[in-house]
This record gives structure tokens, sequence and C-alpha cells, in this order.
């Protein structure tokens, strides 16, 4: 249900921070269930996007979303001024803080267009109407002989022209009209959306104007460094100070709160060291002598963990989906294709560590932070100051500010709540911030994973039986330590939810203990399942002696839509999407497979020792294909390019489409080299030589097809990764013969 209204503007401006508008509209969403009732003025509702517009016609958006590079709060935008009418030149956004009255604003999930572009535009719409009814009052004519253009309202009649400064304060005054009388524009009627457009804050960015949390001063501040446990659980039992206090700029050393599992998103034992000044407080963290108790994740290693998963999963499971009758097929050891792959606990690595702020006004706490859940934020911050989250909520001041990178890793607020505890126990302010290292050995890791696979072959090179289990910890252990297995939706992402015709199908996993937090990464658990999945169809199209892309479209078979509720997969939930345009389509997987191959020519002859390697996976109601050649010699590993297409459905700007496919295609190459490992329960790695992102030298030729569609937007920001690791890896079979199913490659190979 939506709900647009009329804000008060004194209550507005203050929140936003905006001057001047005289014009000030609230756009918000209550469900999400396809119903639109009507808008009423005055309807209280959670408003999730604002719209002024001051007297010199200046357009300024609140835009409710987290911005960390994916370009939100140019999209956002974009849209709504392409329904207004206005002019690009004259629309500004701020940042809008965190709290309930914004709306959904946990960016994450590639979520915000995909989920949101109807009501966006609406937004844009009832905007654009009541300054054309305010023109027609003007002027005494029908609403129907005015239109909107280029940032003014014409008269059809006579040709005159109002600005839309000069109309703002008596649409001010105006009913809002409901949605059944909004008129949407066409597709072709567009003249911003599909077009690369300036970035908002481009010229500030590039300058190193714009503020993020690092940048955050309050006068008397405190920096505070936290050394924390080396393993989950783990809490302090004594520590020495006097060395650190010893440091110049150290003014104090505090004991961190122990805290119970389940981790939650809450901060961890440990000891902070605050100071004057950055450098003060990480030399005094050095000189922190601390003895831990560890507890009982302390005897966690990555190494015999991993076996412990390859033996569950090659061992019958839980089933999650099912058709037909796998269990008492016997399989044909001719025709039987079977494997098991590992990929190891990942991390983030955004170049933007955590940071926050966190200080007191009198009975209100004010934080200053970078993260994808404000609102999550604001409330975990009422908990821990013992308000009521309802009625003692504005007592918390939730700012956002821009990220340095994110992919899930600043879905959790423990960093924030770091600040504020500390804030309180000291009553000054307090900012919080993270080395490299702290990042590195403290956060919320991707799922370590196996995958098993067992599929006969047909006559035809297809499979008409096919048996495939996951294991691996679960996020939701980091909120329920009862939570022993993947969760349906975790399930839902490259694993049950497999797009094949296939008869007799049997989808499984196992339960699992869970001994580091486990959280929301890019693509979550589509990472994993994606690469087995894609290398797996790689061994079945050799098996066969077909290309790959055969035995994908093989599978896939006859075009269809299809609803997995109706295929043995109940509960799901196809990424939140109930929009019948957004179901599972194999044409269009079909269309980005062979778009790949035929644009990058994987298919043509290589030198001796090259290989093409492709795979596709589908997410956030995206499909993605992509292609790599890679050159081998002597277990050196040449990438030398990339392709990918994809089908996100209506795409808004292009530019920002092709950055973040490149930015995918980046990260999903490092997965080839990285990895997270732990012995004792402590996390081996600490910085880029031990965990290393992709380094220029290694980055290939990247390309990007963005494929036409007449669908509604996808997800961007995260579908072009799953699909990488799986195409590098079999490009790798396919020059030098070697089948690699347990990641990184480096274990083997060194990428040159």
């Amino acid at each position: 249900m939506l709900a647009f209204e009329h804000l008060d503007r004194r209550a507005f401006l203050k929140k936003t921070g905006l001057v001047g508008g005289v014009f000030i509209l609230g756009f918000g969403e209550a469900t999400f269930t396809g119903a639109s009732p009507g808008l009423k003025s005055g309807e209280s509702g959670q408003l999730g996007v604002f719209v002024s517009i001051d007297s010199q016609g200046q357009v300024t958006i609140a835009s409710h979303r987290a911005e960390m590079g994916q370009g939100i709060m140019t999209s956002t935008p974009q849209i709504i001024a392409d329904e207004m009418e206005a002019d690009w030149q004259r629309v500004e956004v701020v940042l809008a803080p965190g709290h309930p009255r914004y709306g959904n604003q946990s960016t994450g999930g590639s979520a915000s267009i995909r989920r949101y572009f109807t009501y966006i535009r609406q937004m844009g719409a009832v905007a654009r109407q009541m300054l054309e009814q305010a023109a027609a009052n003007h002027w005494k004519i029908k609403l129907e002989d005015v239109q909107a253009v280029k940032h003014a309202i014409k008269n059809k009649k006579t040709g005159a022209m109002l600005g839309f400064g000069e109309l703002a304060s008596a649409a001010a005054t105006l009913e809002v009209p409901s949605v059944e009388n909004l008129r949407l524009k066409t597709e072709d009627e567009y003249s911003l959306i599909g077009k690369d457009v300036k970035l908002m804050w481009q010229e500030q960015i590039v300058r190193g104007e714009t503020v993020y949390a690092q940048d955050i001063n309050v006068p008397g501040m405190l920096i505070a460094c936290i050394a924390r446990p080396p393993v989950v659980g783990g809490r302090v039992k004594s520590f020495d100070a006097s060395e650190a206090k010893k440091i110049k700029g150290v003014v104090d050393v505090l004991r961190m709160k122990d805290r119970p599992l389940p981790a939650d998103v809450n901060p961890v034992s440990g000891v902070a060291v605050l100071a004057n000044t950055s450098w003060a407080a990480l030399q005094g963290k050095k000189k922190l002598k601390i003895e831990w108790e560890l507890g009982e994740n302390a005897r966690h290693n990555s190494e015999s963990y991993k076996q412990e998963l390859i033996d569950k999963v090659n061992a019958p499971g839980i089933v999650a989906r099912q058709e037909g009758d796998v269990h008492s097929h016997s399989f044909d050891p001719e025709n039987t294709v079977e494997a098991t792959y590992t990929l190891p606990y990942q991390h983030h690595m955004p170049m933007e560590t955590p940071a926050a702020t966190a200080y007191f006004e009198g009975d209100k706490c004010i934080v200053w932070t970078g993260t994808q859940t404000p609102q999550w934020g604001q409330r975990k911050v009422c908990q821990e100051l013992g308000l009521d989250e309802k009625k003692d909520l504005d007592k918390v001041e939730f700012n956002q500010v821009l990220m340095g990178g994110a992919f899930g890793r600043k879905g959790k607020n423990d960093y924030t709540l770091e600040a504020v505890e500390l804030a309180k126990a000291t009553g000054k302010p307090v900012k919080v911030i993270w080395s490299r290292e702290d990042d590195v050995q403290h956060g919320f890791y991707h799922s370590i994973a196996a995958n098993y696979f067992k599929a006969e072959l047909n006559k035809d090179n297809n499979s008409d039986f096919w048996l495939q289990r996951v294991v691996h910890p679960p996020i939701g252990w980091t909120f329920d330590t009862s939570k022993d297995r993947p969760s349906r939706g975790n399930l839902s992402q490259g694993f049950a939810d497999i797009p094949f015709d296939i008869e007799n199908l049997s989808c499984e996993t196992q339960t699992l203990t869970t001994h580091v937090r486990i959280g929301w990464f890019r693509a979550v658990q589509n990472v994993h399942n994606a690469y087995a999945l894609g290398c797996f169809v790689d061994e079945l199209a050799v098996k066969a002696g077909i290309p790959t892309r055969e035995m994908w479209l093989n599978l896939l078979g006859s075009d269809r839509h299809i609803d997995l509720t109706k295929e043995g997969f109940e509960g799901w939930r196809n990424y939140g999407q109930e929009d019948p345009r957004h179901a599972l389509d194999t044409a269009r997987m079909k269309h980005v497979i062979n778009s790949v191959v035929e644009k990058s020519g994987a298919e043509d002859k290589v030198d001796k020792n090259e290989g093409w390697g492709i795979a596709f996976a589908t997410s956030f109601n995206s499909y993605v294909a992509a292609a790599t050649k890679v050159r081998v010699s002597d277990n050196l590993v040449k990438v030398l390019e990339i392709h990918t297409a994809i089908d996100c459905g209506l795409v808004i700007t292009p530019d920002r489409v092709k950055a973040q496919m490149e930015g995918a295609m980046i990260m999903g190459l490092g997965l080839a080299s990285s990895e997270i490992t732990i012995a004792d329960g402590a996390i081996e790695q600490s910085n880029f030589h031990d965990y290393p992102v992709l380094r220029y030298q290694h980055c290939p030729e990247l390309f990007v097809n963005i494929l036409p569609s007449d669908k509604p937007p996808g997800g961007v920001g995260e579908p072009g990764m799953p699909p990488v690791l799986p195409s590098v890896v079999n490009a790798i079979y396919h020059a030098s013969g070697v089948r690699l199913r347990h990641m990184p490659v480096t274990k083997t190979h060194t990428f040159i």
C-alpha cells in the first residue's frame, strides 16, 4: 500500500537539512501486496522518499537508500525527475537519516530499483500532476490542457509556460491525487530513464569533498581502537594497560561489555583504547597485554571443518525440493557424472573499513556512520541504551553518510554499537575506527560450503535423474545458535531453485555446527552454488562430448515460465517478487547464454594452452552469463578476457549497470585467489598480503553486453558475480585438462 502526503515543512527541513522548500511531498510504502488503494493527503505512513521544490524551482530529493558506490542516489532521483519532467541539472539529492518514516531503508538483495521502481515512478508522477493542476487552476483551464515540459508547465492552448518554482506554493495547497488517477509515462516517453546521466555528487567525490564515516569530526571527540577476542564467543579474562597508557595521546583504556552468543550484530568483548588521535589509539592497542578466555569455538579449524562438510554432503540429507524419484534409481556408471566442490570462507574486503561516531546531547544519542541498515541500527542503539524502540525512537538520531564499499558487511551495525557503548561510558563523543586487520579478523564471513552433484546423461545429452546436496554454516546461526542448517531463503539462491527441466530431481542439505559469524556477502549463497553448478554442467558437457552451451540449453528445456512452488519447492519466494513478469523465464536464460557465447567467440578455435569457459546464473530476478578466456602454462594462469551478458529488465542508468557488472567480474575473479582460513578458532589472514584482492596487473579485458528487455527492472549490484568464478575454473580445464573442484585456484596454480 502506498501513502503520499504533504509534510510539515518545518519538521521536514529540520530532519533533512533542506532550506527553502515550499512544496514538500512524502512517499511511503507499508506493504508490497501489489494493491494501491489510493493516496490520501495527510495519511500517516512509512515515508520512503521526499521531493521538495523551492521557489526558485530547485528540486531536492531525500534518498532513503544507502549509497555504497552502486549509484542508487542517482538512479532514484533519475526516475522521479523523468516522471516529473524535471531538468536534471536542477535536481539535487540528500541522504535521509535512519528512521521508520523513510520506509524500508535496508539496502541489499539488489532490491532498491527492482522492488521499488513503480512506487518511485508514482512519486514523480504525483509531483508532476500536482504542478500541472496548480497551473491549470492558475489559467482556469482543464487539467488535460496543460503538460509538464522541461521543468515547467505548458498551456497547450496558448503556449504560455510557468516554471516549477512559480507553481510550488500553489501546488503545496492541493489534494494529493490517488494512484488510480495518475498517468505514468510510457517507455517511449522516457527522457532520463535508460540514459546515462551525470552522477549525483560526482564532482565532490572526485575532489575528495564527500564525507565518509572515517571523516566525521566532533569537538572534544576521542578516537577508539578496540582489541577483540580472536575467537567468536571469547571474552577478556584479564588485561594490563600500563604500557598502552604511556603512549602520548592515550586518554583511557576501557573494557568492553561481555556479550553472550548468539552474536547477532552486537559488539564482541574486548578492550578499547581511547585517544586524542587515531595514531595514538592504534599504537596504544598494540601495547595492550590481554589474556583471553577463548571458549568452545577455539577448537574450530577450517581444514578439518571442510572435510566434515565433504563427508556430510556425500551422505543422504534433508530434502528441500523433490520431483519424481531419484533415490530408487540405479545410476548407470558409464553415463553418470559425480562430483564434489568446495569454496572456502570469504571476506568482503571493502576499501573503507568500518567506522562510527556517537555522542550525547542531553538524553539524545546522535550517531554518524555508514551502514546498509540505518533503521536496524537505530533500533539496536535504542536497545543498547535501554530505550523503548517505539516511544523513544526519536531519542536516537541516526545519520547516514556515503560508504566506500560494503558488499553486505555493513549490513551489520556492531561497529556503531561499539561507538555508542563507549560514548555512554566516557560521556564524550567517540569515534570507533577499525584497522584493516580488525576488518579481516572480526567480520561476518561468507559461508564455507560443499556442493555435491550426481547426474545421469540420457541418449539426448540431457538428464532425467539428478541428485544434488549443499552443506554450509547458515547465516541464521549468527542470530540464533539453534539454527543448524541453511534456511529456505538460503536454499533459494542458486540451489533448490535450479531451473532445469528434469523429471527426477532431489535437492538436499544437512545439519552443521557453526563456529564463526556468518553474514551476507555480495550475491550471498548464489556465489558457491553457481560456482559448483557451473562447473558441474561443464563436466556433464565434457562427458557428453558437446559444447557447454548446448548442455545448458538442453538442461533448461523448452521456453517456459517456472513456478517452483509447483515443482517440488514449497515456500520458494523468488527474491520477494510476486509480479508474474519476474517469473523464472528459460527463454531469457537461453538468450543470455547464446549472447555471451556469440559475442565472445567462446566456441571459436583457440591457440595451444588457451581455453574458454562459460557459466550461467540467475539471481535477484536478473540473468547473467559469463565467458572467460585463459592461457595456462606450467600451472601459471593468465586470464585474458571476461565477457558477460546480462538481462536485468528495463535499465535505468546503463553506465551504472556496466560499472556494477565490471566490479562484480573483478570481485568474482578475485574469489579464485582468496580464502579465509581458521586455526584454533582464529582467523589466520590479516591484510591484503594474505587475503589479496585483484590487482591491476591481473585484471583482464572486461566486456559487458546489456541486453534490451521489455521486462521490469531486475537486480544489478549482485547478479554479475556468481557466474564468473565457474567460467574461470572451466576455462582452466579447457586450456590445461586440469579439473579444479576445490577453491581457491591458487592452491595449485598462480595467476600472472
